[in-house]
């Protein structure tokens, strides 16, 4: 349990002239010292925290929608947050060698090494769970599933992976879209709603949006 102290720092200055004094005004400034931190505050940084609307359902079947939404989301979820964190880490090492003979061989090393991390388990998903997967990419890293393997591999690759999953109606360059999408958008609360529980841990999204006016642009209150 943290443990707060007060400390109170009253020092009234007095000056004195020849027959007047004044004394200077003095102001109580309270710090904070907060257990395991020797550095005193003055005030305390709190997380974010987003007041969501109550949901709503036209129907029955709106709603048993929305939950079916709601379970393939959270279970593709983190396969879109361990590509961003692997594609970040990729990056960030690409940026200390400096041969490109180097970058291409560590590149490919990590490729392959993405593919057999995921693939066992993304032969699992549905073709719905797919797509929200590769929603959830654009989400989390600002680019396409396309373009990820197009900048991995080879414009070829990609347009074969494309054509591959297009079969199954699956578009790799399918992009994150809530303005525009409102199943979208309610990928988005249900990733928001989720991370306050703790059911998911929080990633920022690399796209930006406002997701109370798109909450004012898909589920307007309705007059009495």
């Amino acid at each position: 349990m943290n443990c707060f102290k007060y400390i109170f720092l009253v020092f009234p200055i007095l000056l004195f002239a020849q027959e007047d004094h004044v004394v200077q005004d003095s102001l109580t400034v309270k710090y904070l010292i907060i257990e395991g931190d020797s550095v005193p505050r003055t005030s305390i940084d709190l997380k974010e925290v987003r007041l969501l609307h109550k949901l709503r359902f036209d129907d029955k079947k709106e709603r048993i929608g929305y939950l079916i939404l709601r379970r393939k989301t959270m279970k593709v979820y983190p396969y879109a947050k361990m590509a961003a964190e692997r594609l970040d880490s990729m990056n960030k090492h690409l940026l200390t060698l400096k041969r490109n003979r180097e970058k291409k061989r560590y590149t490919r090393r990590i490729q392959k090494y993405i593919e057999g991390e995921f693939s066992d388990e993304l032969k699992k998903l549905t073709r719905t769970e797919g797509q929200i997967l590769i929603k959830l990419i654009h989400r989390q890293t600002g680019s396409t599933a396309f373009n990820l393997i197009k900048e991995l591999r080879s414009g070829w690759r990609a347009f074969w992976y494309n054509t591959t999953a297009s079969m199954f109606d699956i578009s790799l360059k399918r992009e994150f879209d809530p303005v525009h999408v409102k199943e979208d958008y309610l990928i988005e609360d249900i990733l928001l709603r989720n991370f306050q529980n703790g059911r998911l841990e929080r990633q920022k999204s690399a796209i930006e949006f406002d997701f109370y006016d798109l909450t004012d642009k898909w589920l307007p209150v309705k007059e009495p």
